[in-house]
């Protein structure tokens, strides 16, 4: 069975012809390594002597050292360079894709590696992306092989360049155009939208990159941002890996990202007609339906918020014969004065933005749909979400965390220089996690922000520095870095707090380092409900942010309040607030008229359990205190008493009874439908039925008083179709 493992294969592993994996050595020979490349499957290598990737070899190809640490089946052994058999091709080739791209990945603890390169896939592509000033030399190759970026497919000369299109003359064929996928939805809802990456008269070689993708910059894997950290305590907001950061973060949109929500509704066949898209929609205000055109379904540009109708869509309701009176309206007016029902499309609760593109599908069109359904609208509406208090940041070392506070610039701590700090880490988070890579990223960033002499340099004068995995940046390589730069050895620095201005008392770790935002966000958690949906089987609410449910009180929950003894509190959890159907409705309207709350009800979980019982042919009673039978009704119970009051034959049709004769529901003239001679199953051989002479029964006062607002109401419908049409 699937139980969500994923399973990636390590870098430069490939398959055999069999199915094992391979992977790929070096092949030594008489204590010289060659350029010839084997790949060895495990069973294999096990019976070979193995060298390190990271052994050190001259131009010649000869080992440096007389001494050799090798691998020989599950041994390491010391040897002589001749005892040598291969060498591994590089120190990354045991791990995967996503693990390789975490600097000092060898400093952190295999858990807490493992969550930083399964959180690299929850990353959100932001607005602005930007690659990470400390990575690892992968980030460039995983982009390319992604596909998210465009590149060139020759030698030639861009000869324009659009928002959505580029154009380019190859040498071999002229006016080639790559089209640019512009703000599409992504299955994670998040945005896809791609960049060009070159100019006009710029010149190309093949497999250039010419368009960045969601998530990259300028060719390489931008997942999230480059922000100034401090490891420290700051009154109590980082409790329990909380992070506090800058409203800067906020007002530059340096987290902000774009979601697209999908939106669709279907037009069916029901068993009473057809659903209809349409703009008119009875008891609807012109107001509410000014954003629809003529088919009833929302413009693209519109703004909307919750509630909004995105697709007009009438439903056909259920109707019983009609009067004369009805039928001559129907003549008159045709399908218009027909019952139905408003079963709009309408933007989902929490949710908000713009709509960016409309997609309709038909029957009549040819498009292929599933049984049933004859028209389906889709509406994308996207939105921008700034960094917020409750969303989730991580870094790559597993160092993830959810923001508690957002503070103004000026409260944030500051550096002698007056720049404050942009993100504040728990120090507390890293030595029991034993992920130790993330402060040396810490401090290697800082040093290459404020950027030493290298061949190239970013226009800000920081340079971006790789440290691959086993053969990256030592400590003494840092330190000297740091004080290439004019920082201390040990990478901290003297701050100031912003509130007071004060010197805070210890100097305080700060640097830079790589933090993304993942796809937790509180906008799509948060939710909260007064009244809403109930399920027709228990009565009680429903679960869950979809559905508009409530909060589960569980069992366990019930143990808490009985042990405190809060027996009242208790007693709304399991009545008023669930399942006591005629109690919530009177709770609520004593709330609104400002009443006192009456005594909770019967809850319908009983109900269902006397129910369930008599089902197994006990005959259960409920009494009272003096032992008098309480008589327990269900709500449908109630309708079938009111059925019969009524005189209402649900078997035969609808009408009064008639007490002496029991001859039936009384039947208007044409209502009474002759057998037809073809039919074998009606009748004698054909002949036709002699029709019984029905006895019209005397209304009692009450049933006229019921008869005459019968009539007053489809007096009231007819005036109101007549001036609807007018």
């Amino acid at each position: 069975p699937n139980i969500g493992l994923i399973g990636s294969l390590a870098t430069f592993a490939t398959l055999n012809e069999y199915g094992f994996i391979e992977t790929p050595y070096r092949k030594v020979e008489e204590g010289i390594v060659t350029d010839s490349i084997e790949y060895l499957s495990a069973d294999k290598e096990e019976d070979f002597v193995v060298a390190q990737a990271t052994e050190k070899i001259n131009s010649k190809g000869k080992f440096v050292e007389d001494i050799l640490q090798a691998r020989l089946g599950d041994d390491i052994v010391s040897v002589e360079p001749k005892m040598v058999d291969y060498m591994d091709v590089s120190p990354r080739q045991l791990f995967s894709a996503a693990a390789s791209l975490i600097p000092f990945l060898e400093h952190d603890d295999a858990n807490r590696a493992l969550m930083g390169s399964n959180m690299q896939r929850q990353a959100v592509p932001l607005i602005d992306p930007e690659p990470p000033l400390v990575g690892t030399g992968m980030e460039k190759e995983l982009a390319r092989d992604s596909g998210t970026l465009i590149l060139a497919k020759g030698e030639g000369i861009v000869k324009e360049v659009h928002a959505d299109h580029i154009e380019i003359d190859y040498t071999k064929k002229k006016g080639v155009e790559h089209r640019l996928y512009k703000f599409k939805r992504s299955n994670q809802g998040t945005c896809i939208n791609q960049r060009p990456f070159v100019r006009e008269g710029d010149k190309v070689r093949r497999g250039q990159v010419i368009a960045d993708g969601p998530a990259t910059s300028s060719g390489e894997l931008a997942l999230g941002k480059n922000l100034r950290l401090a490891f420290m305590s700051w009154e109590g907001y980082n409790y329990e890996d909380a992070i506090i950061i800058s409203e800067r973060l906020v007002k530059e949109d340096v987290l902000s990202s774009v979601h697209i929500s999908k939106q669709e509704v279907e037009a069916r066949t029901t068993k009473l007609g057809n659903e209809e898209i349409t703009r008119d929609i009875p008891s609807v205000s012109e107001e509410v339906l000014k954003n629809l055109d003529d088919r009833g379904i929302i413009r693209v540009g519109a703004e909307v918020k919750t509630g909004d109708v995105l697709v007009g869509k009438i439903s056909p309701k259920g109707e019983t014969e009609l009067t004369a009176e009805e039928k001559l309206l129907r003549a008159i007016f045709g399908e218009k004065a027909r019952e139905v029902r408003d079963s709009s499309l309408k933007v989902p609760h929490g949710e908000s933005g713009k709509v960016v593109d409309i997609q309709v599908f038909s029957r009549e069109l040819g498009h292929d749909l599933p049984p049933g359904v004859n028209e389906l609208v889709r509406v994308f509406i996207a939105e921008k979400r700034k960094i917020s208090i409750g969303d989730k940041l991580a870094g790559r070392h597993g160092n993830k965390g959810v923001i508690s506070i957002i503070l103004p610039e000026e409260d944030m701590p500051y550096t002698e220089d007056g720049e404050p700090i942009d993100i504040i880490f728990n120090p507390l988070g890293v030595p029991s996690r034993m992920n130790v890579g993330q402060v040396l990223e810490t401090h290697l960033g800082i040093a290459a922000k404020k950027g030493w002499k290298t061949d190239e340099r970013t226009e800000d004068g920081s340079v971006h520095v790789a440290t691959p995995v086993f053969e990256g940046a030592s400590e003494d390589k840092i330190i000297s870095l740091l004080k290439k730069v004019g920082l201390p050895e040990d990478g901290k620095t003297v701050l100031y707090d912003g509130r007071s201005g004060e010197k805070l008392s210890d100097d305080i770790t700060v640097g830079y380092a790589y933090v993304m935002k993942l796809l937790h966000l509180v906008d799509d958690k948060i939710h909260a409900r007064s009244t809403g949906p109930y399920s027709l089987v228990t009565q009680q609410p429903l679960g869950g942010k979809a559905q508009f449910g409530g909060q589960r009180f569980g069992e366990m929950e019930v143990w808490a309040l009985e042990a405190y003894g809060a027996a009242y509190a208790l007693q709304e959890m399991l009545t008023i607030k669930s399942d006591d159907v005629t109690g919530r409705v009177k709770t609520y309207e004593a709330i609104v008229k400002g009443e006192n709350i009456e005594k909770p009800g019967i809850p319908e979980s009983f109900k269902v359990l006397i129910k369930e019982m008599q089902s197994l042919g006990l005959d259960v009673e409920v009494l009272s205190e003096e032992g008098k039978q309480i008589k327990v009704s269900r709500p449908e119970d109630e309708i079938m008493k009111t059925v019969e009051e009524l005189g209402i034959n649900l078997e035969e049709g609808i009408g009064l009874l008639d007490e002496k004769t029991k001859d039936g529901p009384v039947l208007k003239e044409e209502e009474k439908e002759p057998v037809k001679a073809s039919d074998p199953d009606k009748g004698d051989k054909g002949k036709k039925k002699k029709k019984k002479k029905v006895v019209k029964p005397e209304l009692t006062e009450d049933e006229k008083e019921i008869q005459r607002q019968i009539e007053a109401g489809k007096e009231e419908k007819e005036t109101d179709a007549v001036k609807t049409k007018k």
